[in-house]
């Protein structure tokens, strides 16, 4: 009897050990090899908050507005809005987060171009209160005002980014089922697929995608026919096209191989992801600056549904820049955000 229990202890140590390697370190990208590779140069550009962790240009006007959270002293440092205009260079970067809301801690943000070419910031806000809020902004003499706050304490629980559809209609990515306790941190290791996408239709919050492992980014299509979501711990890219009452269809699922963060696109309709390749290196960095994560970015063609391409155009293995999670492109330079750096990384392609 006692040798069959040890047999049977020792299968399930086996079977333990397998699930961590396969279940978990594996799909983390515990295992992938870096080999840092980018075609052009690039430049450390310090900046007065940490953790540019999204990054949105006006294309019309040539203005880059950056949101900032120092996630690892953010009781002490309040988050802030960044922005410079492309012509007159990034070395002329300003804050120009207005007084209000006192309690700002932004996260993803999106832009919106009225029809009467009106500029709107739409930002979310975990306040230390406990509050999470999408704040909206007015761009104004070169400044941002206050506009006012959207919450629903029931469905936007967790939101990590959002696209802004309308003056005040928005998508919004809620990252996690369960917000505190064991039962998220099962979530987060056991890459549990229950995260979820809101609709803000100017009055009410509807969910309208759901199955997602750790929604993250999320963007709108030039043309304005889809949306995609990133699925950070799942590793893949979906894809949704829109419908009325902005209810989502999910159209193709693109499979990665690392976790996606951000999403913007390029001059061309080409997305750009900033990405995390190795999640468990990224939580290892989160806890102490001095353990690297690499960073990375993939540019996907995405022409329709079962036609795309992807290209892995910069990773670096975290010497040089850490935990990325935006990256945008204008000309030939391209603009990095991570969500710990105290700084941005500037990059100049090859022409």
């Amino acid at each position: 009897m006692k040798k069959k229990i040890l047999i049977g202890l020792a299968l399930a140590t086996v079977a333990l050990t397998s699930f961590a390697v396969f279940g978990i370190l594996v799909p983390a990208g515990s295992f992938k090899s870096i080999e840092p590779h980018f075609a052009g140069t690039t430049e450390v550009i310090p900046i007065e908050i940490a953790g540019p962790e999204d990054i949105e240009i006006d294309k019309k006007e040539g203005l880059v507005f950056i949101s900032a959270d120092d996630r690892r002293n953010n009781r002490n440092v309040r988050g802030g809005i960044l922005m410079y205009k492309i012509e007159d260079g990034i070395q002329t970067i300003k804050n120009v987060t207005p007084t209000s809301p006192s309690d700002f801690h932004p996260h993803g943000i999106s832009l919106f171009r009225a029809t009467d070419s009106t500029l709107y910031l739409f930002a979310i806000n975990h306040q230390l209160s406990g509050a999470q809020r999408v704040e909206k902004f007015l761009w104004k003499n070169e400044s941002l005002e206050y506009i006012e706050s959207f919450e629903d304490k029931n469905k936007m629980t967790s939101p990590n980014d959002l696209v802004a559809v309308g003056e005040n209609i928005f998508y919004v990515t809620n990252d996690h089922f369960y917000t505190e306790g064991l039962s998220k941190t099962l979530e987060e290791y056991l890459q549990r697929r229950i995260s979820f996408v809101n609709y803000f239709d100017g009055e009410t919050f509807q969910t309208v995608a759901t199955g997602i492992g750790y929604a993250n980014g999320i963007n709108q299509s030039p043309d304005g026919k889809y949306i995609f979501v990133a699925g950070c711990t799942e590793r893949v890219l979906y894809v949704y096209e829109k419908g009325g009452n902005g209810t989502l269809a999910e159209v193709e699922k693109i499979e990665l191989g690392t976790g996606p963060d951000n999403i913007d696109f390029d001059e061309e309709g080409n997305l750009l992801v900033g990405c995390h390749p190795q999640l468990l290196k990224f939580v290892s960095y989160a806890k102490d600056a001095k353990n690297y994560s690499p960073s990375q970015v993939l540019k996907i063609k995405f022409t329709a549904p079962n036609d795309f391409t992807v290209e892995e155009i910069f990773l670096n293995d975290g010497s040089t820049y850490s935990g990325s999670s935006v990256a945008v492109m204008y000309g030939n330079t391209m603009l990095i955000g991570s969500v710990f750096e105290p700084s941005l990384l500037y990059c100049t392609l090859k022409k």
